[in-house]
């Protein structure tokens, strides 16, 4: 056990401990921490900062509010219902359609169709605090229901994929795009079974891939070649990242990015303890490009500098990288 740490030090994987006490202790005062796990303050930052994200149709925040549903649908044939304080994706509920002969059923994206009564049980699940942090009572978001571009239809199973970038001192160093599964019940969840791939920080490409910690190559529901993939607007991806910094303030974060067809990049939230799992679909461990960033890192550098830093010293062809 002993060695087996020693090896992962060597090749500069971040370890838990390193990870809270470098990293989270240091850079994330916790009177932020709000900023990025109320997912309605977020979006609320993210929009007077000018960034993108999935439109709010309404918000739930009391079991009298409930009536307020049925409006707040109104005709529209997609939607998201989650939980504000929620995490791992638990609680999240998409809608991707009607029933054709029943307005009133809503197919899910899993393909189950549910009553309007049910979705109306589930809200009042998620208000009650049964998904947040804490089990504390909590906010209904009705969303915008995204639209992953066609350059994912082919690695994808009955979901979004989205992209998460670690993001260092408002550097990004590392990015990975988690692709639901079957499995994962077509949700972007690692832990839950989503396939997660690298992704090259200088050009955008995707890497290998990886599934329980397993590498590889091919989705497993689909048989398409994970690796080799372009990321749309890849550079605004990584501008838009970077910016986290000045919209949490955090110095440590996760930010989730999702590309519609329709409107391209938007931000889907931000995560104060993004996990390290990045660093198994990278193949490559954190701790060098971090040690890189504060051996050169400039607080004046602007976002748009910042993420040209990170293409250049973080790219597949970087010795550093």
């Amino acid at each position: 056990m002993l060695n087996a740490a020693r090896n992962l030090r060597k090749r500069g994987v971040l370890g838990v401990n390193e990870r809270n006490a470098q990293m989270i202790m240091k850079y994330n005062p916790r009177h932020l921490y709000p900023r990025v796990d109320n997912k309605v303050l977020t979006k609320e930052l993210a929009l007077t900062a000018g960034m993108a994200v999935p439109e709010l149709y309404g918000l739930i925040g009391h079991q009298s509010e409930l009536r307020n549903l049925s409006k707040i649908i109104g005709e529209r044939d997609s939607f998201v219902i989650k939980p504000a304080h929620g995490s791992g994706g638990d609680g999240i509920i998409v809608v991707t359609g009607r029933s054709a002969r029943k307005r009133e059923c809503f197919r899910l994206a899993s393909g189950v169709l549910v009553m309007e009564s049910e979705l109306q049980y589930h809200t009042s699940n998620v208000v009650g605090g049964q998904y947040s942090l804490g089990g504390n009572p909590d906010t209904a978001l009705v969303e915008y229901c995204v639209e992953f571009d066609p350059i994912f239809a082919e690695v994808s199973y009955q979901g979004v994929p989205d992209i998460r970038v670690i993001v260092y001192r408002g550097y990004p160093v590392m990015a990975m795009v988690r692709l639901p599964t079957r499995m994962s019940g077509g949700k972007a969840n690692l832990h839950q079974g989503a396939v997660g791939a690298g992704i090259d920080l200088g050009t955008g490409r995707t890497l290998g891939g990886v599934l329980d910690n397993a590498v590889v190559d091919e989705h497993p529901d689909t048989g398409a070649l994970i690796a080799g993939l372009q990321i749309p607007g890849w550079n605004f991806i990584l501008e838009s990242a970077a910016r986290g910094l000045e919209v949490t303030g955090l110095g440590y974060l996760g930010v989730d990015i999702v590309i519609d067809r329709h409107h391209g990049p938007l931000i889907l939230e931000m995560n104060a303890r993004p996990g390290l799992n990045i660093q198994i679909a990278n193949c490559m461990g954190l701790s060098g490009r971090i040690a890189r960033v504060d051996k050169i890192q400039g607080d004046a550098a602007a976002p748009d500098a910042r993420a040209k830093f990170a293409r250049r010293e973080f790219s597949a062809t970087s010795s550093l990288s």
